[in-house]
């Protein structure tokens, strides 16, 4: 039986090269070509493909209003991404072990996609695969609710940060210090709820009571007892803990 792929692409010359390139391959059926999000909701849900392509940036509903349409109706099936995603979105996928296609789709690269997607489907763990898309998209919300601002009182002044200003944050009992160069500044929050605050997409947790700005890691070196340290740009030396370890190193696409 051959494979049953699925085309979700708003911009038809990008869907018509796609359609192309598979096309050459002899174990795939194109069973449906749709160019918005509410039309590939419809189409899967009709036409059951294996296999969909999926186009992130559609109008209306986009790729990840897709995804979670279908997730909620528990008929979500393989899906590969295409889009123009900078780097940033890239690693978020590769993190979660979410095949993409960067446009414009490049045939080697979809013959890498295609040989993990028949893998896949010749020994199917969807629950697995839904896992890994949940975690994407709660990633994502995590990103569209990081504030564009921190606001912190010192001496009679109101001074406003950027997440991007700050280099690392430390607990202090009910505060937490904000290193912002050789400024630092004293926010009445809690380490969990700034991590809530901040997202997923640019501070980590690497112990209970730090947070650190991805931007500013140089280097990790195995410590002990499965500890990393970790060495900022600026010299300024952490610790990675055993317990948050493994998040970091998928998140930073090292293991």
């Amino acid at each position: 039986m051959p494979i049953r792929v699925l085309l979700s692409d708003d911009e038809a010359l990008a869907r018509n090269r796609l359609r192309g390139l598979l096309e050459t391959e002899p174990d795939l059926a194109i069973v449906a070509e749709c160019g918005d999000g509410r039309s590939a909701i419809a189409a899967i849900e009709r036409e059951q493909p294996d296999l969909v392509f999926l186009d992130i940036q559609m109008p209306e509903v986009d790729g990840f209003g897709v995804v979670e349409a279908l997730e909620k109706q528990g008929r979500l099936p393989l899906t590969i991404f295409v889009t123009a995603y900078d780097r940033y979105a890239m690693r978020a996928f590769e993190v979660h072990a979410l095949d993409y296609l960067l446009k414009p789709v490049d045939q080697e690269r979809l013959a890498e996609a295609l040989g993990h997607a028949r893998k896949q489907l010749q020994h199917p763990s969807e629950a697995m695969f839904q896992k890994r898309v949940l975690e994407l998209l709660g990633e994502l919300e995590a990103r569209k609710q990081s504030p564009d601002r921190i606001v912190v009182k010192a001496d009679g002044e109101i001074v406003c940060l950027r997440p991007a200003e700050i280099d690392w944050a430390e607990a202090a009992g009910n505060y937490v210090c904000l290193h912002v160069g050789n400024v630092t500044h004293i926010l009445r929050e809690t380490i969990s709820a700034l991590e809530q605050r901040l997202g997923a997409r640019q501070f980590l947790r690497v112990h209970r009571s730090t947070l650190v700005n991805v931007d500013r890691i140089k280097t990790l070196k195995p410590s002990l007892y499965g500890d990393y340290s970790i060495l900022l740009r600026d010299g300024t030396k952490l610790t990675l803990s055993r317990g948050f370890r493994e998040t970091v190193l998928r998140r930073l696409g090292t293991s």
